[in-house]
């Protein structure tokens, strides 16, 4: 069992920065797939990007370019660092993990999740 816990959200103003985190029970070397999700009010959870164990990333169409995936292990914690946010952005956050690195690639393969963080972009 691999417990999960988001940090970082909050209401930043169009154009902000945010950064999320997510520290893990289980050394984040053993997971071999982790990443961060988005819920929309209304809307399906979709992948925003993950990232694997060997450090193979995956991204979103919608956030590249603006969102970075990274793996702390001296925090044993997956981040994700979100730059020039947009209103559509806004969301609650999950932290999702599995063991299997394949799950990086997918909306709903994940086994463990966060309770997630609200991120609000709004003027």
């Amino acid at each position: 069992q691999v417990q999960l816990m988001e940090s970082g959200g909050g209401l930043v103003q169009p154009g902000g920065s945010l950064r999320l985190s997510c520290a893990a029970s289980e050394t984040i070397a053993k997971i071999g797939a982790m990443g961060w999700y988005r819920q929309a009010p209304g809307k399906q959870r979709t992948l925003v990007a993950t990232i694997s164990s060997g450090a193979i990333t995956n991204y979103a169409d919608s956030v590249k370019g603006r969102f970075t995936v990274s793996r702390d292990s001296r925090k044993n914690t997956v981040d994700l660092q979100m730059n020039s946010l947009k209103p559509e952005d806004t969301a609650v956050y999950y932290c999702g993990a599995d063991f299997d690195p394949r799950s990086i690639y997918s909306d709903d393969t994940m086994t463990y999740w966060g309770k997630g963080t609200l991120v609000t972009v709004s003027s």
